[in-house]
């Protein structure tokens, strides 16, 4: 074979790539670099670590909220307009002129109440530096949400309708009871709530959310 350079062609001399090596040490085409995924476990463990650390803590915090329904349930038999009616033969007559707006009125101040609720259940967790986090937040959500449930059953349990018995004594008196028609304005409580947390959250400069300026000031 001619060892001129011009019988190899246009290109010149071409080398073949040398071969992939076969067996366990062979590259794997695709496959992502393990040093992408090794961060992500030091995190999760943080984050666990931290849960446990909070989790009795954020049960109390939640049983506390919980029991905040009392007083507003209360607040909500106190605020809640209520009509009065006579009972005449054949039904009942209202006394006075109550407004249309007793129709939806025991919705809408349940909802207000829930919703102070909700803000100010937030903007407490939020004030609790040392507690931050993702136990907090649960234990917030979870304890306003049995605040309201608990409200809702205490306006109805103290300030209940008419019985078939005083509706059958002509001539009495009685009053509407607290009635809640719409079962999904619970959710403005923990709505309200998580909305103050997590916007908080959102301006916090520090990546563990201010907790250990808390710790040191404290």
């Amino acid at each position: 074979m001619s060892d001129d350079p011009g019988s190899r062609g246009s290109l010149g001399s071409v080398s073949s790539p040398a071969p992939l090596p076969d067996g366990p040490y062979a590259p794997m085409v695709g496959a992502p670099a393990p040093a992408a995924v090794a961060p992500a476990r030091p995190v999760a463990r943080a984050v666990l670590a931290e849960v446990r650390r909070d989790l009795r803590g954020a049960a109390v915090w939640a049983l506390g909220l919980a029991l905040a329904g009392i007083p507003a349930g209360l607040l909500w038999v106190w605020l809640a307009p209520r009509a009065r009616f006579e009972v005449v033969e054949g039904g009942a007559v209202p006394v006075g002129n109550p407004s249309a707006e007793l129709l939806v009125a025991d919705d809408s101040v349940l909802v207000l109440v829930l919703a102070g609720l909700g803000l100010l259940a937030g903007g407490i967790a939020w004030a609790m530096r040392r507690r931050r986090g993702v136990a907090t937040l649960v234990g917030t959500a979870v304890g306003t949400a049995l605040a309201a449930v608990l409200a809702w059953q205490m306006g109805e349990l103290l300030a209940p309708g008419p019985s078939a018995a005083e509706l059958g004594d002509v001539g009495a008196r009685v009053t509407t009871g607290l009635d809640l028609s719409s079962l999904p304005a619970l959710a403005v409580a923990p709505f309200a709530a998580l909305l103050v947390y997590v916007v908080a959250a959102l301006f916090a400069s520090a990546d563990d959310l201010g907790r250990r300026d808390g710790v040191s000031s404290g």
